[in-house]
């Protein structure tokens, strides 16, 4: 798996999948919330299976 999440991708994917998880666990928007999983884990892995599927690369390029 090739990293294909960049930095400032990874940073809001973080925070929203954190902010979902946060408001899921109080009951602010239901069960639903709990989907943030799915950011919050591409995020941390740095790598998201639909931008391989579309050839999308948000990190920088190292020379």
């Amino acid at each position: 798996m090739t990293k294909n999440v960049g930095g400032i991708d990874r940073t809001i994917r973080i925070v929203v999948g954190l902010a979902l998880i946060a408001a899921a666990a109080t009951d602010s928007v239901g069960l639903w919330g709990y989907v943030g999983v799915v950011p919050l884990l591409t995020g941390i892995m740095g790598w998201c299976p639909p931008y391989a599927l579309l050839g999308f690369n948000t990190c920088s390029m190292k020379k």
